[in-house]
């Protein structure tokens, strides 16, 4: 077994791109990453409109922290869900209720309006499951696929997270342009497009597992192994979504910015997070993710301490750049090991991994408005998130020769 996953290990990840397009079902990946990245797109749309929701209701850096956090922290607990529903009714019709629930409520919230910070919650508890479609997305396109090609087609799927990119880019301009309520009904229009796109494109993988017993699928949770691929999903993917979601408020409050050119700055960060992570995939299909982890959460620590010290804008984006790449590229990594552990158990594991990123999100979203109205700076929440990024790559030191020894799999880990 051990020579399976060394020696072996070498042929797997080398395997050329034609045999991974060769390979499972490219409609269903191509409508993987679709829904995904317009699920994406509204489910941090709160974050690009913030300032001028903030300033329209009068609220508080910390209201503002628990408003873009709030759709972070749904999305999170939405995600166990959806995992169970993946592995009871399959991923294409989990993924087709979540998007007209997310459009439904979308168009509800621009038809009668939000007009105070309750509201602001409970759209932002409608946009929870928009971020829950990453426990959908990730298993309808990973079934199709070997385990030797599982970083790849994770990774590309995983691409979706560019749809923050979108929101930055065009969220506050259109605002500017109509007012931000407009925004929320004109969201619908793409949403409902790639959602026809996607009942056309998407069909479920004959792989899928039989449905299993409720209390059945909370089985991996008694091993250790869960409960670390979650710990560094928390670092990597809520480092992502937490910076994704608040660089707006940041870059507006710390330097004076206009929303537009504040967006423009978050989408350039959440951009080279969203571009590495089908690299992040590969890469640890190459040398592991393992070895990806560990290189991502040294540079990931080093570039969040770096910017609780910046003092000009260059040099904060310089270091949120650096940070995402390193984000975005872990998130690659983990996706490369849990189906090389879970590939039973994909459905429910890609939900409670997703939700543990989701709660790192929301706790890095909210701790930073809290950070900002009672220290009048950000700079402790960054401070204690790279300390957690410190923490992770001791956690991945430590427990890196187990899994190497214990893990039955062809794919390097």
């Amino acid at each position: 077994m051990r020579d399976s996953v060394g020696t072996g290990s070498g042929t797997a990840s080398g395997a050329d791109d034609n045999s991974f397009w060769r390979a499972g079902h490219k409609p269903t990946l191509i409508a993987s990453f679709l829904y995904f990245d317009l699920a994406f797109m509204v489910w941090v749309l709160l974050g690009p409109l913030a300032p001028d929701i903030a300033q329209t209701l009068s609220l508080t850096p910390a209201e503002k922290g628990l408003m873009v956090a709030t759709p972070t922290l749904m999305g999170a607990l939405l995600r166990v869900v959806n995992g169970l529903l993946v592995d009871r009714i399959g991923p294409k019709l989990s993924g087709a209720i979540s998007q007209i629930i997310v459009i439904a409520g979308l168009f509800v919230a621009w038809i009668y309006g939000v007009d105070s910070f309750a509201g602001t919650l409970v759209l932002g508890v409608v946009l929870g499951f928009a971020g829950a479609s990453f426990a959908i997305a990730l298993p309808l396109a990973s079934r199709w696929y070997p385990p030797e090609h599982q970083g790849k087609a994770m990774g590309l799927a995983g691409m979706g997270n560019s749809g923050t990119v979108l929101a930055s880019l065009f969220a506050p301009t259109l605002a500017k342009l109509f007012g931000w309520n407009a925004v929320l009904g004109l969201a619908c229009i793409p949403l409902v497009a790639v959602f026809i796109a996607y009942m056309v494109m998407a069909k479920d993988s004959p792989d899928q597992p039989a449905p299993k017993k409720f209390s059945e699928y909370f089985t991996p949770l008694k091993t250790a192994d869960a409960w670390w691929l979650m710990g560094f999903y928390a670092v990597t993917f809520g480092g992502f979504s937490g910076l994704a979601s608040s660089l707006t408020i940041y870059f507006t409050d710390q330097y004076g910015l206009t929303t537009v050119f504040a967006g423009y700055c978050t989408a350039a960060c959440v951009f080279a997070g969203s571009l590495v992570r089908p690299m992040g995939g590969a890469l640890a299909d190459r040398i592991g993710g393992v070895n990806a982890l560990i290189m991502v959460f040294i540079v990931a620590a080093l570039a969040l301490a770096g910017v609780s010290m910046a003092t000009t804008l260059l040099s904060s984006l310089g270091l949120f750049v650096a940070a995402m790449l390193a984000l975005g590229t872990g998130n690659g990594a983990v996706f490369q090991l849990v189906p090389q552990r879970f590939r039973e158990e994909l459905g429910i594991m890609t939900g409670l991994v997703g939700m543990a990123g989701g709660v790192g999100g929301f706790y890095l979203a909210s701790s930073l408005g809290f950070a900002k109205q009672f220290t009048g700076s950000f700079s402790s929440g960054f401070l204690i998130f790279a300390g957690l990024a410190l923490a992770a790559l001791m956690g991945i030191l430590a427990v890196k020769g187990n899994w190497r020894a214990q893990w039955d799999t062809a794919a390097r880990i």
